[in-house]
């Protein structure tokens, strides 16, 4: 990724060597426009460079950014199952199309890997060939000054009776003291500072690149599982207790971390009053977990929203709760077929809750083997009377008024055919509704009341109700990598940004009449004042050793052609208001060599 030169010469001007090799601040490599080279081999030179540029890496960080769009607007797989098949059951036209786009696991998607790739590549390409030319730079001196220094944007000079030589060790002196980079080359100081600007920028990519690379380590060697957990059971962390689980290429269900948790209560709080009235407020799983192969060995934790309960390797995450119905089913001589809550399913704010109940070991009636099945609602918060229009809706996410709706099938439930099942759903292509008065048979109880089944079919009660939460079990062994590199990234931006690369050269030579001619010049790779305010002070500080002549010519009498030549006059860096005798000179006096035209007497291109 290259920056460009700070200054490029005018149409048809070659600029000198030298003043090339100072007015180059960046070690960027240099970008082509053009292939080179003939045939294949030329491309793939152009393309390789087309690849590592700037304009490339900013429009694959772009498309990074618009691809990982779908992954927070559509549930995917890896995080929330249960989500993916709500949206999947609730869109049945757009899931054909979803899926052949990979929408539901965008992030190990091809499309997705595919920009991945490019921009790990590009990023490659960009910090190894710019580190080597760094490491360049640090080994070499700062560049030697230009033949005419009044070419630099900041430019002073000013004659003074010290030997050149004295000068010049004054000046390399204040310069180190700066922390300057400084050396005699040429009978010139040449200095430089601001390197951590470059270090700036290669550790902002490097720790990109980090980033990027914990990412593509997660994804490799990461696992997400689910599990639906009722209030009073528990959970261990193996395959056949997980609901769902997604693996991926070094991290399968052998790799799991050992232990296991029981929920012992959950807890949620809402908003009462107000305009947020039924806001959530509070959700808390109050769990005891063990680690290893001991589940004696219990420790007591809790598990919020966004506050993981971290078990080895492995964060256990919160990401939903519900109802669940305590219900018991009777035959017709009163025996207990069915016994256990079941979990309801949210289906809006207030949590109205839908569920089945299977009941696949009812056993025979009238000589033939018969299953029941329930469907319905739980409402945390049931009105009295529901509205036609819109059926059972609770008004309310906490338990202040609960009730249970069931409609009520017999038949077969398709349990015994070997076929997967939605334990959510049933299947009525082989169920019948159980009738009674003529109507559907259907039910609305609270906790505590039965319902006695038409047609001697035994009864159903509704015992009461628990709470249920549902967590995701996540192993990313990358996140670290990826935060480190996160952090890392906005420290070397930020040095990147305030650091200024900007070099000074002092030359001292010998003019007529036994003088010496000083001059300090100044370039930076951006347009700021602080080269400028720097050369200033410098200059300040240079007169202690090698102090301006009382009788420097006012740089207004020079020809006023000369002067209209150079365009408008310029203010003079503040140097805090010195005396007449403590200031340097804008302008030289007649006997001034030719190097130093009247150009070279003010200080130029500063910024105000």
């Amino acid at each position: 990724m290259s920056d460009t030169d700070l200054k490029a010469p005018a149409a048809g001007e070659q600029p000198p060597a030298d003043e090339a090799s100072a007015a180059r601040l960046t070690t960027a490599p240099v970008e082509s426009d053009a292939p080179t080279g003939i045939g294949v081999l030329g491309w793939l030179r152009w393309t390789w460079r087309q690849l590592t540029s700037m304009r490339v890496a900013l429009i694959l960080l772009f498309l990074l950014s618009l691809a990982a769009i779908p992954g927070s607007l559509i549930p995917q797989t890896g995080e929330n199952a249960f989500q993916v098949q709500t949206w999947q059951q609730a869109h049945k036209d757009l899931t054909p199309i979803y899926q052949k786009l990979q929408l539901f696991n965008v992030y190990s998607s091809v499309w997705f890997s595919a920009i991945y790739i490019l921009l790990f590549a590009s990023l490659a390409g960009c910090i190894i060939p710019r580190t080597w030319q760094f490491v360049g730079v640090l080994r070499a001196k700062p560049p030697a000054a230009p033949a005419n220094l009044t070419r630099m944007p900041v430019y002073a000079a000013w004659h003074t009776d010290v030997d050149p030589a004295a000068a010049a060790a004054a000046a390399q002196r204040l310069l180190r003291g700066r922390r300057f980079r400084a050396h005699t080359s040429g009978g010139a100081v040449a200095a430089e500072k601001g390197y951590l600007r470059e270090v700036g920028n290669l550790l902002f990519h490097l720790s990109l690149f980090a980033l990027l690379a914990g990412f593509a380590w997660a994804s490799l060697a990461s696992g997400t599982g689910g599990k639906l957990v009722v209030q009073g059971d528990g959970y261990t962390n193996t395959l056949t207790q997980m609901d769902d689980f997604s693996g991926s290429a070094f991290y399968g269900p052998d790799d799991l971390d050992p232990f296991g948790f029981h929920l012992d209560d959950f807890t949620a709080t809402y908003q009462l009053t107000g305009d947020q009235m039924g806001q959530p407020r509070t959700f808390a799983a109050n769990v005891h977990y063990w680690q290893g192969s001991d589940p004696t060995k219990l420790k007591a934790g809790d598990i919020q929203v966004n506050h993981p309960l971290e078990i080895g390797g492995s964060k256990v995450f919160l990401i939903g709760h519900g109802y669940a119905p305590v219900i018991t089913v009777k035959d017709a001589t009163g025996k207990v077929v069915f016994h256990d809550a079941v979990p309801f399913l949210p289906q809006d704010a207030n949590l109205t809750s839908t569920g089945v109940v299977k009941v696949s070991d009812y056993g025979q009636k009238d000589g033939k083997k018969v299953q029941l099945g329930f469907s319905g609602f739980f409402l945390p918060t049931a009105p009295d009377n529901f509205d036609p229009t819109m059926g059972p809706r609770s008004l309310f996410p906490g338990d202040a008024n609960p009730a249970l709706v069931l409609n009520a099938y017999e038949g077969d439930l398709g349990t015994d055919s070997g076929t997967p099942q939605n334990v959510y759903q049933l299947d009525l292509s082989h169920l019948t509704q159980l009738q009674q008065d003529g109507q559907p048979a259907a039910k609305k109880m609270t906790p505590g009341q039965g319902w006695e089944l038409p047609d001697g079919y035994g009864s159903i009660t509704f015992d009461g109700y628990k709470q249920w939460a549902s967590f995701s079990v996540s192993h990313r062994p990358g996140n670290s990598i990826a935060l480190a590199g996160a952090v890392l990234a906005i420290v070397g931006l930020i040095g990147s940004l305030q650091v200024q690369r900007r070099r000074i050269w002092v030359r001292a030579v010998a003019a007529p009449g036994g003088r010496t001619l000083v001059e300090l010049a100044g370039l930076s790779r951006s347009e700021s004042a602080k080269i400028a305010e720097e050369l200033a002070e410098l200059a300040v500080e240079l007169q202690d050793d090698a102090p301006a002549l009382d009788d420097e010519p006012d740089s207004d009498e020079r020809d006023p052609d000369e002067r209209d030549s150079e365009g408008p006059d310029l203010d003079e860096p503040d140097l805090d208001e010195p005396s007449a005798a403590e200031e340097p000179s804008a302008a030289a006096p007649p006997d001034t060599p030719a190097d130093a035209t009247p150009a070279a007497q003010e200080t130029k291109g500063v910024d105000r």
